[in-house]
């Protein structure tokens, strides 16, 4: 099995229509998904700001955001939001000059890849759809994986 960390652009995928939702789909949920704490408001926002612009419907919201809350509950493992996770990524924002919450999310999925590799498990892939996030995580040393492209 492998493991995954999810940012928002790419998780929301799962759960609404756009570029990148059919290879998100293809990853099999036996696999290990962590998401950052953080992750759970973008998600549910992200899906409210298409359906406030009209790229969903009122139902389709609806559905997706049931769906994802079903979901963080038995699919994902979360990462708490820790006073040294934030430490991290003020110094990944100032490093990559990353957004706030991209630093967030790149901090918590180093967290995790670091935590695996201290038990001899093989690394993790970061799946996001922000380029500044992924460049910011290559330069890191993560694998990673953009859904757009696929």
């Amino acid at each position: 099995m492998a493991a995954y960390f999810f940012d928002s652009s790419a998780l929301v995928k799962r759960y609404a229509q756009e570029t990148g939702t059919a290879w998100v789909q293809t990853i099999d949920a036996r696999n290990y998904f962590f998401l950052a704490r953080i992750t759970q408001v973008e998600v549910i926002a992200a899906i409210e700001r298409r359906k406030r612009t009209g790229t969903l419907t009122p139902a389709d919201a609806s559905a997706a955001i049931a769906s994802f809350r079903a979901h963080l509950s038995t699919e994902y493992a979360m990462v708490d939001i820790s006073r040294p996770l934030l430490t991290q990524a003020a110094d990944l924002a100032e490093t990559h000059g990353l957004r706030a919450y991209d630093a967030v999310q790149l901090a918590a999925a180093l967290q995790v890849e670091n935590e695996r590799r201290a038990f001899g498990i093989s690394g993790m892939i970061l799946v996001s759809a922000d380029h500044d996030l992924n460049a910011a995580a290559l330069a890191e040393g993560m694998t990673v994986e953009d859904p757009n492209t696929h």
